[in-house]
């Protein structure tokens, strides 16, 4: 299957706190992001104190702490197989395209342990941790050439949310995981624009400058 594509702005706030939100919900159960602090986020993001107490500081997490999941390595690989990886860098070793399209496409899967699979990672070890929100998914089979293919999904039964508003969801969900493997980037994209209008005027300035040393040499 292609991946769907995705449109990401790190410097769309509102975006960025849903999808943060989103996160603290659905993954930091399972998923830390240890190279991110709450501190950090709270001063990009600009997220009032109370707001950040009620929707992120959650047990004895303090400001300055990382945002950890409360779940321990060998408690997940026990129940799931496998450890929940990280997810501080999932966005630089995966494109937001391939993590929109992957959280997007799970399906029912009966042989499975948790009774779902996914078209873009098969024999996935996490469970549809959105179900509820985007309804359940059958994918569409296609063969050729003795070789069974997925196609597509199709929806088994509506969601609390409409397809519409899932994927939005997911979309701010996936802003943010891009913010979270690079927050400096705020900073760096930012200034970068004027660092580069100021190279160009230099530039202009010294071949001027070339040019008036040189020209009676030349």
């Amino acid at each position: 299957m292609p991946l769907d594509d995705v449109a990401v702005d790190v410097f769309d706030k509102e975006s960025l706190r849903r999808g943060a939100v989103t996160y603290a919900n659905y993954c930091q159960g399972c998923h830390s992001l240890k190279h991110l602090r709450y501190s950090r986020m709270a001063h990009d993001l600009k997220l009032e104190e109370g707001v950040l107490e009620r929707d992120f500081l959650r047990g004895q997490a303090k400001l300055q702490d990382s945002m950890l999941s409360a779940m321990h390595a060998a408690d997940a690989e026990r129940w799931f197989g496998v450890a929940p990886p990280d997810l501080s860098l999932i966005a630089r070793s995966r494109h937001p395209d391939w993590i929109y399209s992957y959280l997007r496409g799970f399906y029912l899967d009966p042989s499975r342990p948790n009774g779902v699979d996914n078209a873009f990672f098969r024999q996935v070890a996490m469970p549809d941790v959105f179900a509820s929100l985007q309804g359940a998914q059958r994918p569409v089979i296609k063969k050729g050439g003795g070789v069974e293919a997925i196609v597509g999904l199709k929806h088994v039964n509506q969601g609390a949310l409409p397809p519409e508003e899932f994927d939005g969801m997911v979309a701010d969900l996936v802003n943010f995981l891009v913010y979270a493997a690079e927050p400096a980037q705020l900073d760096r994209l930012r200034i970068g624009k004027y660092v580069i209008v100021v190279l160009i005027v230099l530039a202009f300035v010294l071949y001027r400058l070339k040019q008036e040393y040189w020209k009676d040499i030349a």
